[in-house]
């Protein structure tokens, strides 16, 4: 690696202030590249409506010195002029607003936004030297984006699966024409980059099988991790209780939702009255009516508490003070990042999901406990079991080791050594030196 740094120009739709996960990846590698070489330039939408904005993520962007370039958009979003939250809709509306949504924009509603992100990424191109482009997504967009300013540059591009493209679980496809499409779109981009980077090993596989002139040299892995600044800036205790307390990070939609969970706590406590008040559950995230209403409906105001969304530091120092975490997930095609900030957080997990790849994970942190997706007994006996462990002051830990393996800074690294590959590209050439 040379004395002077590269410059990398990043394309992320979702950055701060918007929270949610999906912005927590890219903003930390912003931060970390420049310790391996790489400096960089983050091209992201300006103001507009989103779920949740997060001002700890915006103070940590300006205290790292990241040179962030913001740009309007013509997407949906452009409604909502102001920075401000949107309120999260009931979930038979966000299934109809997603469907209107596939329906009607492809790849996916930003796509407003990619005549104006190429405008200004082109002025950055003409007035910076940038050495390499990475794209990450969804949205889909980003790619789009970063697929032209390659094309009319010849500056290679790695692009970034945070969630697979074709199999995404929540993404329809209204129609034949629609999946064709789509399958159209990610063809040209897959051939068009540079590099590609995914979070687990089934999105690589996928990729590979669908496309025969990829190997699985032309796709990284580079898993979702945690900041372990993050977690020493709230390095925080708790004060005894006999409440064993359960934390839940994230957003509920679709089966990724707290029913069963609440439908197990409450057949523990019919079943061992005893029990009652022994527990406490603190969901953080957007609060969904229908949620609010189970818990009434099953009597259980008393032992779950809606938290809202809270700024991730704030978030942080939460599931530090929790004995337990509780991880849904209701597929086996995505990697969602709080996993891994759990992860990061040395906390034994409670894992409400299906076999696969994040079942496996789970296992292999030995410190979860993981119960099917829609087991309500399964649960019942999970959380008096997790109880008990309490009570004996013997809840398990992952072992240091296998929490390392997630540290952001060092995935970072592993980044910038994707990028350092594209260095002996011969841009005039405009293929990847190692062909397609």
């Amino acid at each position: 690696m040379t004395d002077t740094k590269r410059h990398v120009l990043i394309i992320a739709y979702y950055f701060p202030p918007m929270g949610l996960g999906g912005v927590q990846r890219t903003l930390k590698f912003a931060k970390y590249l420049p310790s391996f070489g790489w400096q960089p330039i983050v091209l992201t939408v300006g103001e507009t409506g989103y779920f949740a904005f997060d001002e700890s993520l915006l103070r940590e962007v300006e205290e790292c010195g990241i040179e962030v370039v913001r740009t309007s958009s013509f997407d949906v979003n452009r409604i909502f002029r102001r920075r401000k939250p949107v309120k999260m809709p009931r979930e038979f509306m966000r299934k109809i607003l997603q469907f209107l949504g596939d329906l009607l924009f492809i790849p996916d509603t930003k796509v407003g936004w990619k005549r104006k992100a190429v405008k200004a990424g082109m002025e950055i191109l003409k007035n910076r030297h940038v050495d390499a482009i990475v794209a990450t997504a969804p949205p889909q967009t980003d790619f789009l984006i970063g697929l032209e300013l390659k094309r009319r540059t010849k500056i290679p591009l790695v692009i970034d699966y945070r969630d697979s493209w074709l199999e995404y679980p929540f993404k329809y496809f209204p129609t034949p024409l629609h999946r064709w499409w789509h399958r159209r779109l990610e063809r040209k981009v897959v051939r068009g980059c540079d590099r590609i980077v995914v979070t687990h090993r089934r999105v690589k596989e996928q990729l590979v099988t669908r496309y025969p002139f990829l190997s699985y040299q032309d796709v990284t892995i580079i898993s979702q991790g945690f900041d372990g600044d993050d977690v020493e800036l709230q390095n925080v205790g708790r004060s005894p209780s006999h409440k064993i307390r359960i934390a839940h990070a994230g957003t509920f939609y679709a089966r990724r939702e707290p029913g069963t969970l609440l439908r197990g706590l409450h057949r523990l406590l019919k079943d061992s009255p005893a029990l009652r008040g022994r527990f406490e559950l603190n969901f953080i995230g957007a609060t969904r009516k229908e949620d609010q209403a189970l818990v009434a409906k099953l009597g259980l105001q008393n032992d779950v508490n809606f938290l809202g969304y809270l700024d991730h530091r704030v978030c942080l120092k939460h599931l530090l003070e929790a004995d337990v975490l509780w991880f849904v997930l209701d597929n086996n095609l995505q990697s969602p990042g709080k996993l891994y900030e759990y992860f990061g957080t040395g906390k034994p997990i409670l894992g409400s999901v299906v076999d696969g790849y994040m079942h496996q994970l789970l296992e292999e942190s030995r410190a979860a406990l993981c119960v099917s997706l829609d087991d309500i007994d399964g649960h019942a006996k999970a959380l008096q079991e997790l109880l008990s462990q309490f009570d004996r002051k013997q809840l398990p830990r992952p072992p240091a080791e296998f929490i390392q393996r997630f540290e952001r800074r060092a995935l970072t690294g592993d980044l910038a050594k994707v990028l350092e590959t594209l260095m002996d590209i011969d841009r005039n050439a405009f293929v990847r030196v190692s062909g397609k």
